[in-house]
């Protein structure tokens, strides 16, 4: 029942939100890996996600237009170009049939999380994490999105239950099932290495070292496979190279109203004020329950320092790897308050009926949720912005708002906004605006320190504000 209903508010939003940032790039270049059979755009990322999406797209007839154009386009990292262009062509199918195989990958994440859980901590813990991981407003907002970092937490929680069953029962097949595992998190995303050593820790505990080798020649050869050539492992290589080759090294990230390079403890911000409540204290609770269980504490650890020391500061969304562990970590915390006597299970029960509160409050718009200690979700333009509040999801619901009135429009997003009908004219903000009908990112909100962009006539979806100005900017 808990699957069932994630499903159904993952597909509520697929036929809702309009194409995010990082959308547009990916699905042109995961449908010209399949429809060409090379992987020759986008190498900054992995393929194995993208091919989802391409793969999804060719069986439901969808296809890049053979032309120089696009074929340019792509060579010269114009795959957001390509992508827009043909999302704007049908954009409901190409949506629907791209995003499709990442829900279903998310609900499959949602069921190994149980299925560890019964086997690690028990059926009343396992069925808590599911709850956790099914109604958490951040899984649910990149669920469904042809981006890399939900389809990168099911192959990370995949890779480590495959080596906690192998660590048990040490044969072959689990050994290869564990470098199976272990290839398709590599070739999700390359911060995927990050966690290589959390690996080695782990075996050496266990005095498998030596089952490292053997890991990493079957990934070698899953990583092949999915490069779709014998120089897969050079692509691989050449791709990590690239890694954040398209960001600004001067590009300042927005905390608390601050503009700055970097903020070292961005990320455990983030967490503390896009997690709902409920799920941290459980997780709280569940650190002490769990202090022994080294497979469950150690990835989300390294996921946190790795990010913490080397990512941009650019959403909550590089850590969700972490988050399944948390939630395992949090239902265990769960299954000890009720297994404690009347007083804690009635603590458990305000703390399930308090996340339900937070996950269906901000339905369907669950991407740009803050909890309580941010001051809600209307105040998330104060704390973040980027992908943690309007990633350009936003624009079928302004256009069903506003009709065919002309907009002026400061939009944060790879797609045309015009695709969806809108008539709306591109704008820079000013601190005196001339009269019009605004609609702002909350991107923009932000970042603008404009005192005209505190007062919205207006929020769509939670994420683009509307301002009806009149004479003198009021």
């Amino acid at each position: 029942m808990l699957i069932a209903v994630f499903l159904q508010q993952g597909f509520r939003a697929i036929a809702i939100k309009s194409p995010v940032f990082d959308e547009t790039g990916d699905i042109a270049a995961g449908l010209s890996y399949i429809q060409s059979g090379q992987i020759r755009a986008n190498l900054q990322h992995p393929p194995l996600l993208k091919e989802l999406a391409g793969a999804s797209l060719w069986l439901a007839g969808v296809r890049l237009p053979e032309n120089p154009q696009v074929a340019q386009m792509l060579a010269r990292g114009g795959e957001r170009a390509a992508g827009s262009d043909l999302i704007a062509a049908n954009p409901y199918r190409v949506m629907f049939w791209a995003r499709l195989p990442f829900l279903l990958l998310a609900a499959a994440l949602g069921v190994l999380i149980w299925w560890w859980g019964r086997q690690l901590l028990g059926e009343t813990a396992a069925l808590a994490a599911l709850f956790l991981y099914t109604l958490s407003p951040t899984i649910l907002g990149h669920a469904y999105l042809v981006t890399l970092d939900v389809g990168l937490a099911a192959f990370t929680l995949l890779f480590f239950y495959s080596m906690w069953r192998y660590l048990n029962a040490p044969d072959w097949k689990h050994l290869a099932l564990c470098g199976l595992a272990m290839g398709l998190m590599l070739s999700a995303k390359f911060s995927a290495i990050f966690l290589l050593p959390v690996a080695l820790v782990l075996l050496l505990i266990a005095r498998r070292p030596s089952a490292l080798v053997i890991l990493a020649l079957i990934a070698t050869f899953v990583i092949q496979v999915l490069y779709l050539s014998p120089g897969g492992l050079f692509f691989y290589s050449t791709g990590l190279q690239r890694v954040n080759a398209d960001h600004n090294p001067d590009y300042l990230v927005f905390l608390g109203g601050q503009l700055q390079h970097r903020f070292p403890a961005y990320f455990p911000i983030a967490y503390l004020l896009k997690e709902p409540i409920a799920a941290i204290l459980l997780a709280a609770v569940g650190l002490y329950v769990t202090r022994r269980h080294l497979f469950l504490l150690l990835p989300p650890a390294a996921i946190f320092a790795a990010h913490m020391a080397f990512a941009d500061d650019l959403g909550v969304r590089y850590i969700i790897p972490a988050l399944p562990f948390l939630y395992l970590v949090g239902g265990a915390g769960a299954a000890w308050l009720i297994a404690r006597g009347l007083p804690c299970r009635i603590a458990a029960a305000a703390l399930a009926g308090w996340l339900l509160i937070a996950c269906f409050s901000v339905a369907p718009d669950h991407l740009s949720y803050f909890n309580e200690a941010a001051g809600g979700t209307r105040n998330g333009p104060s704390w973040l912005d980027d992908s943690n509040v309007d990633w350009g999801q936003g624009l079928k619901q302004l256009k069903e708002w506003a009709g065919d009135r002309p907009l002026k429009l400061a939009y944060f997003g790879s797609f045309n906004p015009r695709a969806y009908g809108l008539n709306a004219e591109p704008v820079e903000l000013t601190e005196h605006p001339v009269p019009g009908l605004y609609a702002v990112s909350a991107h923009f909100v932000a970042r603008v320190p404009a005192e005209w962009l505190k007062h919205p006539t207006a929020i769509i979806g939670h994420a683009i504000y509307v301002y009806d100005l009149k004479d003198g900017g009021r």
